[in-house]
């Protein structure tokens, strides 16, 4: 076989083989994803709630994402909406993810409204609403890491995500890498606010997508814990 005959299958071989070496060098020798971080342990489960059905609640073994949207909810349907439209059609596929939205029992005909509101294109198979007392909602809020208080009715346009283990996540240190670079002082992120797009969309978005990835990763048994956030950017500052 002379040379011109040799060149075309070297030279597929070399164009099929390439790309695979490529990811070969890209692919990293050590599973070592970094967490969203616990910015508070161990919430109480969601006891003294039920759904308009009357089934119980639970926050354990679930991710969830939860919220207080008080007396008159369908005042404030838009956050909602926003909740529905930016997290939840783009998170409602994962397993174990519910959104949880807890409301006094003086709320349940609005709640109705605004289901018919939510469900106006489908039935959002993992969106509950929780029904409580009025000590019970306070009592909930107030057992997460908040900056803000409930209004006069039982609202809060924030939301808190819940892992599995009933550990309240968000970032301990929220600051950009303008603001670290400039050693502006640390603030962290407990909630998300609804009236945010922003925040919803990019923030929010990212933090849920790194949990998923962090229960993907600890299935798979390749999951070495460490902080995301806060360890990113203290290393950014080091620099």
């Amino acid at each position: 076989m002379n040379i011109t005959n040799l060149k075309k299958p070297v030279v597929l071989a070399v164009l099929f083989f390439l790309p695979v070496l490529f990811l070969l060098f890209l692919y990293p020798s050590k599973h070592n994803y970094k967490t969203l971080d616990i910015i508070k342990k161990d919430i109480p489960e969601l006891s003294n709630f039920v759904t308009k059905e009357g089934a119980s609640i639970h926050l354990e073994n679930q991710l969830t994402v939860l919220g207080f949207l008080g007396e008159t909810p369908m005042d404030d349907a838009f956050l909602a909406l926003n909740l529905k439209e930016l997290v939840y059609d783009k998170f409602r596929g994962f397993k174990r993810f519910q959104i949880v939205i807890l409301v006094p029992d003086s709320a349940r005909e609005q709640v109705e409204l605004l289901e018919n509101e939510l469900n106006q294109y489908e039935f959002l198979e993992y969106w509950k609403f929780g029904f409580g007392t009025k000590a019970d909602v306070i009592a909930a809020y107030q057992s997460l890491k908040i900056s803000t208080v409930l209004d006069s009715s039982l609202k809060s346009a924030d939301v808190f995500i819940i892992d599995k283990e009933r550990h309240q996540r968000g970032r301990l240190d929220d600051r950009d890498k303008n603001e670290v670079k400039n050693k502006a002082p640390i603030y962290g992120m407990s909630a998300y606010d609804c009236l945010e797009v922003s925040v919803l969309k990019n923030k929010m978005s990212e933090d849920m997508r790194v949990l998923f990835t962090e229960y993907r990763q600890k299935r798979k048994g390749n999951f070495n814990s460490t902080s995301r956030r806060a360890d990113d950017l203290i290393g950014d500052e080091k620099k």
